[in-house]
């Protein structure tokens, strides 16, 4: 289920006054209106806050006629700015001797995650004393709604907690705290404000490049105002919907990584030779490994790995890997199309189609049916299979290891290096540096052993993997429609 769809739904229709009823009984939102300028002109009579330069000589006008509704509201509701119904500020910045490591706590846009604060993510202090003076304006307290107005992302949005008495922010951010009834204003602002719509319409480019709103822009947001009692009734649905939702989010996400469990078992299993019964009539794959390589070191049974079904071995890469490595110069045919496998591309599924002279450096040789395992972080789950016969020169970049096998279906290679067992392997013994540094060495991979059954019941391993994983990822969309 498309989680993300409903919510906006939700929002949408709870903005235009079609989430719940109206009661003709409510007062209509112009008593609210009425009661919150009158609150507002105490606090600018008692200094606390001053009258915004734009605003009307009358503190009793409503600025709604000076801009054009977005929508159609209920005849009960009032299309007003943000500022009418709301102290706004921005945060400010202090110099670095002015952070310690206890004090007032300082919001960052890092602290707003999943439209909450997370203060305990990278948490910063700031002193009372600039907290109290330098940093006066943009001081937020408890039930405050904080947003973000420098993307990206842009409107993120938070209802600081109780726990938090009192803080700053930064400069990246707006406080929002309506002059009366601030706790249900503020739910609701929140949700409105979640919708996106307001935020989208006035967003514009800094001159950095960056998404931006800015505090006068802020200021001006165009809000609609429900009656009081609407309010508190649309508030409690929203309120109810989102627990609902959240609730479908975790249940989606527990499914989802029960479905990758349950992938890596179906893999797991397979390498076991427990996902497809054996047939006896299979050649042996001892039998069909010595015909191809009598030289090979064939394992039958290896305390240190799991047992296998009588008729499957394990033998080493080495022994299995018929390619011979054979460098290509294409800058030597300028001229010439190459299908180049390199490790960026492979997202694609599709091999670049480059000429010579566009590629710098040599490259091996491939062809239809090898293998390539990727041997360098943060990549090394990516494994591709040539699956298509080229007109043209197939190369690969230096950062495959290529396997080619006669005696293996190369889809169960695939499936093989893909699987928990040989994951852990491979990413237990890389070696370089650290990070994005480190690789796999080919000298070693080679000598991993690897499990082998008779080449009929690779096919149906193969084809029994395709057929579980396909109904996996059909559940697996049916939770984002």
């Amino acid at each position: 289920m498309d989680t993300k769809a409903l919510r906006q739904k939700i929002l949408d229709l709870a903005i235009r006054g079609k989430l719940v009823p109206q009661d003709p009984n409510d007062e209509p939102a112009s008593v609210l209106l009425e009661r919150i300028r009158a609150e507002k002109e105490r606090l600018i009579a008692e200094g606390k806050i001053k009258r915004s330069k734009k605003s009307k000589a009358s503190s009793s006008e409503s600025h709604y006629q000076n801009f054009t509704p977005p929508f159609p509201i209920p005849d009960s509701w009032e299309w007003v700015r943000l500022e009418e119904i709301a102290y706004v500020a921005s945060g400010s910045t202090p110099a670095k001797e002015y952070f310690k490591e206890s004090g007032i706590p300082y919001l960052k846009m890092y602290n707003l995650r999943n439209q909450k604060i997370d203060f305990l993510f990278k948490p910063q202090y700031i002193t009372k004393e600039i907290h109290n003076g330098k940093l006066a304006k943009s001081k937020a307290y408890s039930g405050d709604l904080i947003m973000n107005i420098v993307g990206p992302p842009l409107g993120k949005l938070a209802i600081i907690p109780n726990e938090i008495a009192e803080c700053n922010f930064n400069q990246a951010a707006v406080v929002i705290r309506p002059y009366s009834e601030k706790n249900l204003i503020n739910k609701y602002l929140f949700y409105y404000l979640s919708q996106m719509s307001e935020i989208n319409s006035i967003t514009t480019k800094g001159t950095a490049g960056q998404d931006n709103i800015s505090l006068t822009q802020s200021q001006n947001m165009r809000i609609p105002v429900p009656p009081l009692c609407e309010m508190y009734r649309l508030v409690d649905k929203l309120d109810q919907y989102a627990e609902l939702i959240g609730n479908l989010n975790d249940n989606a996400l527990s499914i989802r990584s029960k479905i990758g469990t349950i992938k890596s078992k179906i893999l797991e299993l397979a390498m076991q030779g427990r996902l497809v019964p054996q047939d006896p009539t299979d050649e042996p794959a001892a039998d069909m490994l010595r015909r191809v390589n009598p030289k090979a070191r064939i394992i039958t049974d290896n305390p240190h790995y799991p047992q296998l079904p009588d008729n499957w071995v394990w033998i080493s890469i080495e022994d299995l890997n018929e390619y011979k490595p054979k460098s290509i110069n294409p800058a030597e045919s300028p001229s010439e199309i190459f299908d180049l496998y390199s490790v960026p591309i492979f997202p694609t599924g599709h091999p670049e189609k480059v000429i010579g002279k566009e590629i710098g450096s040599t490259k091996q040789s491939v062809q239809y049916g090898d293998v390539l395992l990727c041997k360098i972080n943060p990549h090394l789950n990516r494994v591709w299979t040539i699956e298509v016969v080229s007109d043209n020169m197939q190369i690969a970049s230096s950062e495959w290891i290529v396997i080619r096998s006669s005696s293996t279906y190369s889809t169960y290679l695939r499936w093989l290096f893909s699987s928990p067992f040989f994951r852990k392997l491979l990413c237990s013994q890389v070696s370089g540096v650290g990070g994005s540094l480190t690789r796999a060495q080919p000298a070693v991979v080679k000598k991993y052993l690897i499990p082998i059954p008779p080449y009929n019941e690779q096919i149906r391993i193969v084809s029994k993997i395709v057929e579980l994983l396909s109904a996996l990822t059909d559940i697996d969309s049916n939770l984002a429609d």
